[in-house]
């Protein structure tokens, strides 16, 4: 069988079909939230990061990840020296291959949440063990994510990458009324007061294009006049204070005749980014945020870059 959506909700639903007591997670680049998840399923995960080998990993990625081996006790998350691009999602029992589905999904939220972009397909019986081999070959070559504890090892693997900074003012340099980090303060837009999301302007897209991608068409939603709709991208973004929250890229607007993304804000509550970004600078939950609240902080834009396929970094420290 074939999946081509729905992909992170079957990867965490598919031990019911069958007696298992572990699954074992072999992604070539991993996302925190989905991570997070393995802790309500009822046995160990084994979680290998795949491309640690040829690329290393960001230092904000790593500690995310740390924090989630040494909170969640069903958990154990590993490094390749092995380059492994693969993705396969193997459920044992006793050590042995159950059921396992392999493809193109990374175990992330981006990786497993656009419909049609990737896909996962079960293995045939026959292929079970050779998969295991393979699966133990990679394991014998790994290293938990604990044993990476130097700085200078982290530090070894960063790379500055491509970094963008989102204002968070309007054309007219205040924070806006209705929209933005104010979001939530018109009634009218159907949102909770706290509701805020950062704009992606058409600078932001020409000067960082891998930043912010082209959406893709969504097949299977149409408006009432018959077009197809436009996909959102769901992404996971952590803070340089280590908070992380999964992130939509929304909004439309035209770059060179190419849509992208026009906004960017917490998901699936819009109300999680205004009130980390509200508690950050100090305004109580519920009131609008003004210019004089960000020159008190001490700044009025967000440093964003990517640390990994649908994982960014969103930087706001002073």
């Amino acid at each position: 069988m074939l999946f081509i959506e729905n992909l992170e909700e079957i990867i965490f639903h598919r031990h019911e079909l069958f007696q298992t007591d572990e699954l074992i997670v072999l992604s070539g680049y991993l996302g925190p939230r989905p991570v997070q998840r393995l802790q309500n399923l009822p046995f160990n995960s084994k979680v290998i990061y795949g491309m640690y080998g040829s690329e290393g990993i960001q230092r904000l990625l790593h500690n995310s990840l740390i924090g989630l081996q040494n909170q969640i006790e069903n958990i154990n998350i590993f490094y390749s020296n092995l380059p492994v691009h693969a993705k396969c999602y193997a459920w044992r029992n006793r050590g042995q291959i159950v059921h396992a589905l392999v493809g193109s999904a990374n175990f992330s939220t981006s990786g497993l949440s656009t419909p049609y972009r990737e896909l996962l397909a079960e293995t045939t019986h026959d292929s079970f063990n050779p998969l295991n081999d393979y699966i133990n070959r990679v394991l014998n070559n790994s290293i938990s994510c604990l044993e990476i504890g130097g700085a200078e090892i982290i530090e070894e693997f960063e790379t500055d990458g491509t970094t963008c900074l989102l204002t968070l003012l309007g054309n007219d340099g205040e924070v806006q009324n209705a929209a933005g980090l104010n979001w939530g303060q018109n009634p009218r837009n159907h949102t909770t007061p706290n509701d805020a999301y950062i704009k992606i302007r058409v600078q932001d897209i020409q000067q960082y294009p891998d930043l912010f991608p082209p959406k893709q068409l969504n097949p299977l939603h149409f408006d009432g006049r018959g077009r197809i709709h436009r996909h959102n991208d769901a992404i996971e973004i952590i803070w340089d204070d280590g908070v992380s929250m999964e992130g939509l890229l929304f909004g439309n607007q035209r770059v060179n005749g190419i849509v992208h993304p026009k906004q960017v804000s917490s998901f699936p509550s819009a109300s999680e980014l205004g009130v980390y970004l509200r508690n950050r600078i100090g305004v109580p939950l519920g009131m609008p945020v003004r210019r004089h609240h960000l020159n008190g902080y001490g700044r009025a834009d967000i440093a964003v870059s990517i640390i990994g396929e649908g994982v960014y970094r969103f930087d706001f420290s002073v």
